[in-house]
């Protein structure tokens, strides 16, 4: 008796007199919990309504002048040409900007340089170190801010003796409060692949552990890596709390200072880091959604192309057609 893949072996339906039932052409049956092309076109028009109506009511908001109906740009004009004579300065504001963006690198470089290599070395060493790993980096979400923020008045007086009050110091404070948001999506990422296999394989053929991690696993990971850094950017600019209490100038604390005198220019600056952000979310995606190795597979696509034109052999070959 002769086995019969079961792969092989199509079932076409049938109606009740047993005659096969033809499939419509051009319509493919969807499977899941899949939507449909009109819930996506649906869910798409309600999603962008919920951003841009806010966005949209915050731009019309920075266009009015104060007491008329008209609409203008003067406000967009007086952030570069403020009345210092009057008591208008938004040094402060730019100073806060300045402050946020050089905590936002340090974080980085604490979530790449620490957090990630910690997260190989215990995936590929220690594994029975995992879930201590996840449940130190996932703690801090689970804890009011206030209540960090209290515990860090104490640790920060000695950071103040050794490094001095600097607003770049926040970045330590900041680092931990990311560790949930900075994890997360790494940790998803190496859970999507086999790493120790893949590790190994590139071990069995001569590579040392800096060229398997650098040509092999981290490309591996790019979406992930991605994905956390910009989370840590968005978290890092929108915190306030910290900064608040230990009495540091950031862009949301200088944003709450600025609108307290002039609420048209801490709009404009607050809809443009909603932008930022809204932009950020759209890079994650574009991103993430690029397969290891595209870019190279364009280039040596584009080299043979061209190396195929050069000898004369493009016009030779053409397109190939199906016959009917």
């Amino acid at each position: 008796m002769s086995a019969i893949p079961l792969t092989s072996v199509s079932v076409e339906p049938t109606n009740e007199a047993g005659t096969v039932k033809p499939m419509k052409r051009g319509r493919q049956p969807r499977f899941g919990a899949e939507p449909s092309t009109t819930a996506r076109l649906v869910i798409l028009i309600v999603v962008g309504l919920v951003f841009l109506v806010p966005l949209a009511s915050m731009f019309e908001f920075t266009l009015k002048v104060t007491g008329k109906s008209t609409l203008n740009f003067d406000h967009y004009a007086s952030i570069f040409h403020p009345n210092v004579a009057a008591g208008v300065d938004y040094s402060p504001l730019f100073q806060g900007i300045g402050n946020s963006l050089t905590i936002t690198v340090i974080t980085v470089a604490i979530v790449l340089l620490l957090l990630l290599p910690t997260m190989l070395l215990v995936e590929l060493r220690y594994p029975r170190f995992r879930r201590i790993l996840e449940f130190v980096c996932i703690l801090p979400i689970t804890i009011p801010s206030i209540v960090l923020v209290v515990g860090f008045v104490p640790v920060y007086q000695k950071v103040a003796a050794v490094f001095g009050s600097a607003p770049w110091t926040l970045a330590f404070a900041v680092g931990i409060i990311v560790l949930p948001y900075a994890f997360r999506p790494i940790a998803t990422n190496i859970s999507a692949f086999d790493l120790v296999t893949l590790t190994e394989a590139g071990r069995s053929l001569g590579g040392n552990w800096v060229v398997v991690i650098w040509r092999i696993v981290l490309p591996n990971m790019r979406r992930g890596i991605v994905s956390s850094v910009f989370l840590t950017v968005a978290v890092v600019l929108g915190e306030y709390t910290i900064a608040s209490f230990l009495s540091q100038n950031t862009f949301q604390t200088a944003l709450l200072l600025i609108s307290q005198t002039d609420p048209y220019v801490s709009t404009i600056f607050a809809l443009a880091a909603l932008v930022f952000a809204f932009i950020l979310l759209v890079l994650i995606g574009r991103l993430g959604n690029r397969r290891p190795g595209a870019g190279l597979a364009r280039r040596e696509a584009r080299s043979a192309a061209a190396a195929l034109a050069s000898s004369g052999l493009s016009s030779a070959s053409g397109p190939v057609r199906n016959n009917p």
